[in-house]
């Protein structure tokens, strides 16, 4: 018998013996799993920074107008059920266990006609992603939602998610430098990889964060036929952070000029919320039960770990984990009250550009201390390079062997005003979210 916790390895274990499916390859074995029933519409949304707030805001917004919505997510931060859900409820186990046997019997059966006609097995099996991908179009296409909102997990041309060939809208979020080892060295060649999911005839919104990037992905955009929307930082206005909350005015051409509020303090998440508005506006001219009232009760009842989350007060998480996320995270930091000093709690993994992470903290002098930890990954960058690193600048730093002994010691050493933000990495945000799920008092 398949449990959970065997399905889970299993899954872990595939990168040590899966290569990468074409597109073509992953669109088969879908029509296998779901016998063509693709009756939801579907969201699409790819970028560097922001992804997941977007379809986090999305789904809140069609929660708030009466309409079902699947959203399959990446990475997640406690339980890899995270990454597939309906509505707020995410995977059951028993659930889970289900689709995984269904994906892995489609799938050892296409190995055995892919081995019969002369392949290495090796190049056969669903990579990690495929995988969980596979899984997740499967329970949608059991459940039936009337929406499925899907996140890019890497780029976006030769994405899984990119096996879909008829959205009902694409979003784009801030193209920064990330993965660049896989999209490219340039801002521009990381663009051109995201621009792949536009399709013919159907709309794309953008984010105007960077002139020429804009200008990039609406030529992409021009060839591939769609319409694009584009979303201007000056359509953001009268931001104003109150207590745990931001209200900010957005000006849309399906609502005009409207009030929001975010059940948060980062300021960066009015850009991805008004993403969600303008995908939201198009979605609403096709189904009626999207509007203005629901919208703003979606936005303001959106709740997203791990992103300025204070989860304890005083004491804040943010998962940024590239120079654009550090960056915003920095903004909001000096946007936040704090009567005493500020703490950082840091950790990173090695494929960053973490020495420029570390470069734009020091910089901005916000923080008075720094505990630096390694994470419980191999991924995670090593210790003594962290120590080289902080060692270049004017800030008291802490070197610490996890992220629990890194924490236990900023709380040894906070004063009643000071406040604590943990940032670095979304392995970190999971790795604390779980060890102060088992130690709730401190």
């Amino acid at each position: 018998m398949i449990t959970f916790d065997k399905a889970q390895q299993y899954i872990l274990d595939i990168p040590k013996f899966a290569g990468k499916h074409t597109l073509e390859d992953t669109g088969r074995l879908l029509d296998m799993l779901t016998g063509g029933n693709r009756n939801s519409k579907i969201i699409h949304v790819a970028g560097t920074n922001g992804k997941g707030s977007v379809c986090a805001y999305l789904r809140s917004i069609l929660a708030e107008s009466g309409a079902s919505a699947g959203m399959f997510i990446s990475p997640h931060l406690e339980t890899i059920r995270e990454r597939i859900c309906i509505g707020n409820e995410m995977i059951s186990e028993e659930d889970f266990v289900k689709v995984f046997e269904q994906v892995l019997k489609v799938v050892k059966k296409d190995e055995w006609q892919y081995v019969s006609k002369g392949h290495e097995p090796k190049n056969c099996h669903p990579s990690y992603f495929e995988y969980l991908f596979l899984m997740a179009m499967t329970y949608f296409a059991q459940k039936s939602p009337e929406y499925i909102i899907l996140e890019t997990g890497l780029g976006g041309r030769l994405d899984a998610t990119n096996s879909i060939k008829r959205p009902t809208v694409c979003v784009i979020t801030e193209i920064g430098y990330d993965h660049m080892q896989y999209l490219g060295d340039t801002l521009e060649e990381i663009a051109g990889e995201k621009a792949g999911i536009m399709k013919p005839e159907v709309p794309v919104v953008l984010m105007d964060k960077r002139r020429s990037i804009t200008e990039i992905l609406k030529e992409y955009a021009d060839k591939a036929g769609s319409c694009v929307h584009i979303v201007r930082k000056d359509d953001i206005s009268e931001v104003n952070i109150g207590n745990k909350k931001i209200d900010f005015s957005f000006h849309t051409g399906y609502y005009n000029y409207v009030g929001l509020s975010l059940s948060t303090t980062a300021l960066y998440q009015t850009e991805n919320a008004a993403l969600a508005v303008c995908a939201a506006g198009i979605l609403g001219k096709e189904d009626a039960r999207i509007k203005e009232e629901s919208i703003r009760r979606g936005l303001m009842e959106a709740y997203w770990p791990g992103r300025m989350e204070e989860i304890c007060p005083g004491i804040y998480m943010d998962g940024a984990h590239n120079e654009d996320g550090i960056e915003a995270f920095l903004d909001s930091v000096r946007s936040s009250r704090c009567k005493g000093r500020r703490l950082l709690l840091f950790g990173v993994v090695a494929d960053k550009q973490y020495e420029k992470m570390i470069r734009q903290i020091a910089d901005a002098g916000l923080f008075s201390e720094a505990a630096v930890t390694v994470l419980e990954t191999d991924r995670s960058a090593s210790l003594d390079k962290l120590r080289e690193i902080w060692g270049q600048y004017n800030i008291y730093c802490s070197f610490h062997q996890n992220a629990k002994e890194a924490y236990h010691h900023l709380l040894s050493d906070r004063k009643e005003a000071d406040n604590i933000y943990i940032a670095g990495s979304l392995y970190l945000i999971g790795q604390l979210k779980a060890l102060m799920r088992r130690i709730p008092d401190d």
